[in-house]
């Protein structure tokens, strides 16, 4: 339960966090529009440090082990995401941007500086397996769902600064190559701005919202419900009863980051990708913009459910 009170505390941090975008925008000082160059610096530069930092520990064949059983879970999710909103379709009848809600969640924003303060930088490392597993999916299964491009973009996927970080990342852990104190003090520097700068960006996007008109819309609230309680309280089951079998030492926090990563509210690309391809994407805003406020709630039950099911 200490872990889902702490979760739920950092939320509520960062909420507040988010408010002060949010009222900026609405006291006149900033533009919503002036929230896309903190958003290309927390993409381009503080989230590729924080995976770059993150890899930045000893060898072992546990964290090997580790890592690999968090790549595994993070497709296991997808595919069940993926599968079971094409199941859900056929009874409730999705429209792309719902489907794509569902299935890819703000991970990249909110994961990572929600492990790294509830549970330590160390445990960072774990998130980069979630991550790119769904950058990967996005400009693949994501853009062919969205903006029903059939050709797969290769040179996106790599050119993706996530992606490079891993790569990066992977290499020097492999290597077994230490940053220099002064880059990486620098490196872990930039990677610290994330949590601030990302919520800052979701609170100015959402600072021209009419919220009082974002809580009138009725769907939402069932995709949302799906999104946030439904496919996270499978994992959470699924994951309490894999983690008894003692696959891993660290089983337990390795599958509560993929749980955490899973019950994320859905994706902000997703708005991005309607922009892009010209489909509803207000509509894919209020989602968005629904589904982070109600996660303040629902993120820390289905931990805190993980939690008790695991004893």
């Amino acid at each position: 339960m200490e872990i889902s009170i702490l979760l739920a505390e950092q939320i509520i941090a960062m909420f507040l966090t988010m408010a002060v975008g949010f009222g900026v925008v609405r006291a006149g000082l900033f533009k919503t529009e002036d929230s896309r160059i903190i958003s290309n610096m927390v993409v381009y530069i503080c989230n590729p440090c924080v995976v770059v930092h993150a890899f930045q520990i000893e060898l072992t064949d546990d964290k090997i082990k580790g890592l690999m059983i968090a790549v595994g879970m993070s497709v296991i999710v997808h595919v069940i995401l993926i599968v079971g909103s094409e199941i859900l379709s056929y009874i409730i009848h999705f429209n792309s941007i719902e489907k794509a809600s569902i299935i890819y969640t703000n991970a990249g924003y909110l994961v990572i500086p929600l492990v790294s303060a509830v549970l330590g930088e160390e445990w960072v490392f774990y998130t980069t397996a979630f991550i790119l597993v769904q950058t990967i999916l996005m400009w693949t299964h994501g853009v062919n769902l969205i903006g029903q491009e059939k050709n797969l973009n290769i040179r996106k996927i790599l050119c993706n600064p996530n992606v490079i970080a891993m790569i990066i990342g992977i290499a020097l852990f492999a290597l077994e190559i230490r940053l220099p104190a002064v880059i990486d003090s620098c490196v872990s520097g930039f990677g610290d701005m994330i949590s601030p700068a990302s919520m800052m960006v979701i609170g100015m996007v959402i600072g021209d919202v009419d919220l009082r008109w974002v809580f009138r819309q009725k769907r939402p609230y069932l995709i949302c419900m799906i999104r946030l309680i439904l496919f996270p309280l499978i994992a959470a089951i699924a994951f309490a009863g894999l983690e008894r079998t003692g696959l891993h030492p660290d089983a337990e926090y390795i599958l509560m980051i993929v749980l955490i990563a899973t019950a994320a509210p859905a994706a902000a690309m997703v708005t991005q990708l309607a922009q892009i391809y010209e489909k509803d994407s207000r509509y894919a805003s209020v989602i968005n913009v629904m589904s982070v406020i109600c996660c303040i709630i629902t993120m820390p039950l289905m931990v805190l459910i993980y939690e008790m099911l695991i004893g």
